[in-house]
């Protein structure tokens, strides 16, 4: 499967001297496309405009919403990947006047993520790799992912499918492409992403659903001591939904029946229907 638009029109590539390219200066979203529609599009879109307003980038956000639910509809079934940099511009780090974004879409296919993940959950790495701390880029999904590069280049084996990172002072944030969640005597907790990491839209959906069955639920910091504590712990995206955690280093845990419930709870965003 191959589909790419550049501003919304047929495209195989960007201007060689896009900010994206040279500087990371831009967002992006992941997105799951089933039935031609576009999952949790709303919440990419709220994250996209926060982003872009951080950054300074001037997009028209109902032009933006319009053509990504045209591609959706031509994709079908898959991933669609937007990306938006803030356009062309001469060497320097200045920001180009005036500024004209670039909004790439790109096409594929799902990712074959073994259905076991979902039902016997899987083991976490423990990264060595730190997430640096700026509160300026916290929680959105700008373009530099070189911690999570490192992060995945830190492990081979099949038996973890995903990677535990941790901020410079190490408390437990994120994985390596997903949010984490602890249960901890009935209450769902998960990190604070005020000082780095990304607010995945899975992770706020998680949270608005459960506070709307009167889970507690909150966003807080949590030590490493404090993860290997908890009760149940799961990880979350917008493409898998979410996986228990089983196993983190010496750590073992069962699959919890909260975990159960969430998973139940979010399902219609797996699904065709």
């Amino acid at each position: 499967m191959t589909l790419s638009w550049l501003n919304g029109q047929p495209a195989d590539g960007l201007p060689v001297h896009d900010r994206g390219l040279a500087y990371g200066d831009g967002l992006f979203e992941t997105i799951r496309v089933m039935g031609g529609r576009a999952r949790l599009l709303e919440r990419h879109v709220q994250r996209l405009a926060e982003g872009a307003q951080r950054l300074a980038i001037p997009l028209d956000i109902d032009e933006l919403r319009t053509e990504l639910l045209q591609f959706c509809q031509a994709l079908g079934q898959g991933v669609a990947k937007l990306i938006v940099t803030r356009g062309t511009g001469q060497r320097g780090y200045a920001l180009p006047q005036p500024c004209r974004p670039q909004r790439l879409l790109l096409g594929s296919l799902l990712p074959a993520y073994p259905a076991q993940h979902a039902e016997c959950g899987i083991r976490l790495f423990p990264c060595d790799t730190r997430l640096a701390e700026q509160p300026r880029l916290a929680g959105i999904k700008h373009l530099n992912r070189l911690e999570q590069v490192l992060a995945r280049a830190e492990w081979q084996d099949p038996a973890f499918a995903e990677g535990l990172m941790r901020d410079m002072s190490g408390r437990v944030i994120e994985g390596v492409f997903s949010n984490l969640f602890l249960v901890t005597e009935g209450h769902l907790r998960t990190a604070s992403l005020s000082r780095c990491g990304v607010a995945g839209v899975m992770r706020a959906e998680i949270m608005a659903r459960a506070a709307g069955l009167a889970l507690p639920v909150s966003e807080c910091d949590i030590s490493y001591s404090e993860l290997l504590q908890a009760d149940e712990v799961f990880v979350c995206n917008s493409l898998y939904g979410i996986w228990p955690v089983t196993g983190l280093a010496e750590r073992v845990w069962s699959v919890g029946p909260l975990t159960r419930k969430l998973q139940t709870v979010v399902a219609d965003l797996l699904s065709d229907s």
